[in-house]
């Protein structure tokens, strides 16, 4: 095989019902995992800081969380999208576990800009949805589709990650946005829920282009998990169930793992013979 052919089968998986379940759980873990980092753990991270260089940290203990935990997802995600795009087939752990990358690196770097930078939840969410449009735009531009199904070469494999963590940051952003412009946590999980029901109606009801409604939908997941995750996690004096974050981390990757192994995992048809999107 050369390097101008492809194969028949996508790098990414078929969308199917047990897709988008473990899609929205990985959403929720990267909020839980991703505020583990940049909250739970950010006054360990200012006295190591200290042990190491004799002296306090020069930006606040919130910063450096956002700091911190961006670096060391956004690391880890480099790598996988590495050994995700030279992987010669689909293999589902290593698919899921940079989705997890993507969703993590997303959720930090999306409270960095919200919180620190000055631009507000509006503004966040604004900056990140335009990077998303941008990205679909010249993604297409280049390769002539943002079919998912067509994500067999390494050029399509790079916009899909590039898309895949402004989608995922965005959506950080937009659930926060909703859930603290009054409905809260669980308001904001209800009506991200809600708006998904809808798509899935549109999509089985109308002939809409089903790129366009995976996008939406893929988008919408995020903050979906953003305000389940936080529901979760934070204090019962701001909406939230107070569970510890590690311990919600590790349950969540418990049940995605198992679910990976029980539902079925196949990767999906690139349409070759069709016309793409």
């Amino acid at each position: 095989m050369t390097n101008d052919q492809t194969i028949d089968a996508s790098k990414v998986p078929a969308v199917t019902l047990g897709f988008w379940i473990v899609k929205i759980l990985a959403t929720t873990l990267g909020e839980t995992a991703g505020d583990t980092v940049s909250m739970t753990w950010k006054n360990n991270l200012v006295a190591l800081w200290t042990s190491l260089f004799g002296t306090a940290p020069p930006i606040s203990p919130d910063n450096l969380g956002y700091v911190v935990g961006t670096v060391l997802f956004a690391t880890c995600l480099v790598v996988l999208v590495w050994a995700q795009i030279n992987a010669k087939r689909f293999h589902p752990f290593l698919y899921w576990a940079t989705i997890v990358a993507s969703t993590t690196a997303g959720t930090t770097l999306a409270d960095f800009a919200d919180r620190s930078l000055g631009i507000g939840y509006p503004g966040g969410s604004l900056l990140l949805f335009s990077c998303v449009i941008a990205s679909l735009f010249v993604w297409h531009r280049t390769l002539g589709t943002v079919n998912v199904d067509t994500v067999v070469t390494p050029g399509a494999e790079a916009f899909y990650w590039i898309t895949i963590t402004f989608s995922q940051t965005l959506g950080t952003a937009l659930g926060d946005w909703v859930a603290d412009a009054g409905p809260g946590y669980s308001g904001g999980a209800l009506i991200f829920g809600a708006t998904l029901a809808v798509l899935a109606l549109v999509y089985y009801a109308t002939s809409i282009n089903r790129v366009i409604l995976f996008w939406a939908a893929f988008i919408l997941t995020r903050p979906l998990g953003a305000t389940v995750g936080d529901f979760i996690d934070k204090p019962v004096t701001k909406g939230g169930l107070e569970f510890s974050r590690p311990v919600a981390s590790m349950a969540l990757a418990a049940v995605i793992i198992a679910l990976i192994l029980i539902l079925p995992q196949r990767a999906g048809r690139h349409p070759s013979s069709e016309a793409a999107a």
